[in-house]
């Protein structure tokens, strides 16, 4: 009796280290087919477990509205079933980088020892809205920010001066707000922006300046570009980062 014990735990081992190394492969090449089917898009791969049946359709259900009204995201669930988090389970979240969602079941011992070891990310809930409140709040610290530009000034260029180790300096004065060294610029002829850029230099006669207001002159030269003409005008902005947060 105890001989045929260990020979079937021995094949249960067999049969469970087979699996894994299956859902391991599967899930190398569910990888390749996301990046394939959502390109740039910002992915969250989720594993869905729960006691019903109903429950996993109504996570997945709400999942898939979220996708549908926030732009730039995108959920691939990897595998959805009834029932505890298995070993096999878990072996697919560590490969596909995904996150384990266990609505009203939990990881049995092998399968949370498991995920210990490789760092598997495993999320208990017995709330829905939570679900789609945590799926926020990853996928929101995903998103790359949204770039606001505020433009605060503008300077013509009234002479082009050759200054020796400097190169070409703009002889400017600032006709709209103010212009201010740090800030990015960008320069337009005939309302045509030819170079966006930084300013190397800003100076109020030979002293270099942070800041030149309305109605001064000052002189200008752009970091590595010196293609100025008398006539250009040069607009001054800030750019500022805001966090895109799913709705």
């Amino acid at each position: 009796a105890k001989a045929r014990e260990v020979a079937e735990y021995r094949q249960r081992k067999e049969k469970d280290v087979a699996a894994a190394k299956a859902v391991k492969n599967r899930a190398t090449m569910e990888d390749i087919l996301m990046q394939r089917e959502f390109g740039e898009d910002k992915r969250l791969a989720v594993i869905i477990k729960g006691d019903v049946h109903g429950s996993v359709e109504a996570i997945m259900g709400s999942l898939d509205k979220m996708v549908e009204e926030n732009e730039g995201i995108a959920i691939k669930v990897l595998h959805n079933g009834v029932g505890g988090i298995t070993e096999s389970d878990v072996t697919l979240a560590a490969a596909s980088n995904a996150i384990i969602i266990g609505f009203n079941v939990r990881a049995n011992a092998q399968a949370q020892a498991l995920a210990t070891r490789e760092g598997a990310d495993i999320r208990y809930y017995n709330v829905i809205y939570d679900v789609i409140d945590d799926a926020k709040a990853i996928l929101s610290g995903m998103l790359d920010p949204v770039e606001r530009e505020e433009y605060i000034g503008q300077a013509k260029i009234k002479e082009v001066f050759n200054i020796t180790k400097v190169g070409k300096v703009a002889g400017c004065e600032v006709v709209i707000g103010f212009v201010k060294r740090g800030a990015r610029v960008r320069l337009l002829r005939d309302d045509v922006v030819i170079h966006e850029g930084k300013l190397k230099t800003l100076q109020r006669f030979k002293d270099e300046v942070t800041e030149v207001k309305e109605g001064t002159e000052c002189g200008m030269a752009f970091e590595n570009y010196d293609a100025i003409k008398e006539g250009d005008i040069i607009e001054c902005y800030n750019v500022t980062e805001e966090k895109r947060v799913v709705a």
